[in-house]
């Protein structure tokens, strides 16, 4: 098993969490982004570069897939083909998207972009807090410590 991050928009306190138990629990990792991003320099950390353009990360982060892996993204669209592919889709908030839910988050994100597109709704998700980072850890934790 390894762990790939969809990393352009993945905040880098969440980041910092994953460094810590790649390297505690020696698991590759792999960073997707289409910018240059800071990397620890441990064993282990991969980070591919890709050009920008709409879903190239996420093409790439598909084709590292084997099934098992765990991805996280806050991308609804890319957890829902991870887990297609049996891998698993955990978000920086600390969703893991299942067989079971992920075609109801799919839902609830095409109608919530249709409200802004629409102009009937603004903005994006609350920055993330304390709370939110802590049930991403442990979230993490529990995924590890069952599939690891």
């Amino acid at each position: 098993m390894k762990i790939l991050v969809d990393a352009d928009a993945c905040p880098n306190v969440i980041k910092e969490i994953l460094f810590r138990a790649a390297e505690r629990l020696n698991i590759a990792m792999i960073l997707v982004a289409n910018r240059p991003l800071r990397k620890p320099k441990r064993n282990g950390v991969q980070l591919i570069q890709v050009e920008s353009g709409f879903d190239v990360a996420d093409k790439v982060i598909l084709q590292n897939l084997i099934a098992g892996d765990l991805v996280i993204t806050a991308d609804v669209p890319l957890a829902a083909e991870v887990v297609a592919q049996r891998g698993y889709a955990l978000n920086p908030r600390g969703e893991l998207y299942t067989q079971e839910n992920v075609q109801q988050r799919l839902t609830m994100r095409n109608f919530m972009e249709t409200l802004r597109g629409s102009g009937q709704m603004s903005g994006g998700p609350a920055p993330l807090s304390k709370l939110d980072q802590q049930v991403f850890g442990n979230a993490l934790d529990r995924f590890l410590a069952k599939h690891h």
